[in-house]
């Protein structure tokens, strides 16, 4: 079997890692998305064979059972998972990436400190083991909140509770001690309390995090598992594990602060899990005017006069899959030469780039789809917006009312075309359960339905005019 040097493993980690960071790059348009994925698979590929030809691999049982395994279930949840259910797949995989490393953290010290190896001990080991341990604990808890608040299995509500940063604090100062502790004393038990506290931990900074600011956790969680990756790397001693890591770390939160930034959130209390829900929803029993609600027909006429439309999709495109009617529609307007744009909010969705993903998948053009700092300014001159299942990024509120949950976010400026239809299965709120103010202004009327019927009916209209 073909064997190379230490330098030699080296520079073929080396090279994977450079496949990794091109695969990340890609990763950064949807024009060069399959590209990027390519990059990134080729880089695992070139490190799974590395690894295994490695002389320091004497038994290769486990590791085809794991292989073996992991590509069955691997293969089956991704023919199988749906579009829509991608972010609490997303979170799901991160909680995985945490116990791992928690397991590798205490294993570890099991065979090389306490049991098999014998190996000399020091702070720095201690450092490598008690940092995997922890960061892998909250990443592991944290992201299987985080699945049960997506998947719906848990409410999505903010659960906050008096002196509830307090107890953050505490445990994360705890938790720092013990790591200390264990980096000076190697006791397990110092090492499982840590674990236990920072599996608490993740719990208490998920549960007060709530309606849109959602995909902002998905990200974080993301970087947590990075970090996690890359303790578990210098606890092996693993070159590519501590560099992919930081990688998917370093993106992780950059990603995070670009969202909060667009969001107007703070990125200091997405970190302390402090954010979301902080102000008292907006009164659901205010005085409200009657909703105006129009046909699919209405929504054609004035689209087949138009100069520009406007196309807002949000987490009810996914549900209804009404992206490929849209497709339809694109090609209906464009041949009629009527500019139509899709508007996308950083948090559309329940994960980043959820509607992004959607809309490739449909085949339309990368370029009439725009981001909110690109498409804002255009609502004004729209003469129709169509909001396709989609609530808090197009809500008023987070403009006019400070009680609001939603007050401080920015918004896709729907309200401010000449015409709003907004196509909803019923009066229902948004993920964050505050409801729309745009559903009572003058110049917006509700379709009430299934979206991808709704457009599908859009269509046929235009057609048959």
């Amino acid at each position: 079997m073909l064997q190379l040097s230490q330098d030699g493993y080296a520079f073929v980690y080396l090279i994977a890692t450079i496949f990794f960071i091109f695969g990340l790059k890609g990763l950064a348009s949807p024009k060069t998305a399959l590209r990027g994925n390519n990059f990134a698979m080729l880089g695992m590929g070139l490190a799974i064979v590395a690894t295994l030809v490695n002389p320091a691999v004497t038994s290769y049982t486990w590791i085809i059972a794991g292989i073996v395994g992991g590509a069955i279930i691997g293969t089956t949840v991704a023919l199988r998972i749906q579009m829509t259910s991608m972010p609490e797949l997303v979170a799901a995989l991160h909680s995985f990436v945490g116990l791992s490393a928690v397991l590798v953290a205490i294993g570890t010290y099991m065979m090389e400190v306490d049991g098999l190896s014998h190996k000399v001990f020091d702070a720095v080991f201690g450092t490598e083991i008690s940092l995997g341990a922890a960061i892998g604990a909250i990443t592991f808890t944290g992201s299987i909140i985080a699945f049960g608040k997506l998947k719906g299995s848990l409410s999505s509500s903010p659960v906050i509770f008096p002196g509830q940063h307090i107890l953050n604090l505490v445990l994360l100062l705890v938790t720092i001690g013990l790591c200390a502790k264990f980096s000076i004393d190697p006791d397990m038990s110092a090492l499982i309390t840590l674990t236990v506290i920072a599996f608490v931990f993740g719990v208490l900074i998920v549960i007060p995090i709530g309606s849109a600011d959602m995909p902002v956790v998905v990200s974080m969680l993301n970087s947590y598992s990075g970090w996690a990756a890359s303790a578990t790397g210098f606890t092996l001693g693993n070159n590519l594990l501590i560099a992919t890591g930081a990688l998917v770390g370093s993106s992780g939160a950059i990603l995070s602060y670009i969202m909060c930034k667009a969001m107007n959130r703070s990125f200091i209390s997405v970190i302390l899990g402090g954010f979301g829900g902080k102000a008292e929803e907006a009164s659901g029993d205010k005085e409200r005017k009657p909703v105006k609600s129009a046909a699919a027909e209405d929504a054609a006429f004035l689209m087949e006069n138009a100069s520009k439309v406007i196309v807002v999709p949000g987490y009810g495109m996914a549900v209804a899959q009404a992206q490929h009617a849209l497709r339809e529609l694109y090609d209906i307007l464009l041949a009629r030469d009527i500019e139509m744009k899709f508007a996308i909010h950083p948090v559309a969705g329940r994960m980043p780039g959820h509607m992004n993903v959607l809309l490739a998948e449909a085949d339309i053009p990368y370029e009439c789809v725009e981001e909110l700092e690109e498409v804002n300014g255009d609502f004004s001159t729209a003469d129709v917006v169509l909001v396709v299942g989609a609530n808090d990024i197009v809500n008023p509120a987070a403009k006019t009312d400070k009680s609001s949950p939603l007050f401080g976010m920015p918004i896709l400026d729907a309200y401010r075309s000449r015409q709003v239809y907004i196509l909803k299965r019923s009066m229902g709120s948004g993920y964050s359960g505050v409801d729309n103010d745009l559903f009572y202004y003058d110049n917006a009327s509700l379709i009430f339905g299934d979206a991808k019927e709704t457009c599908s009916k859009i269509v046929n209209a235009l057609n048959e005019s």
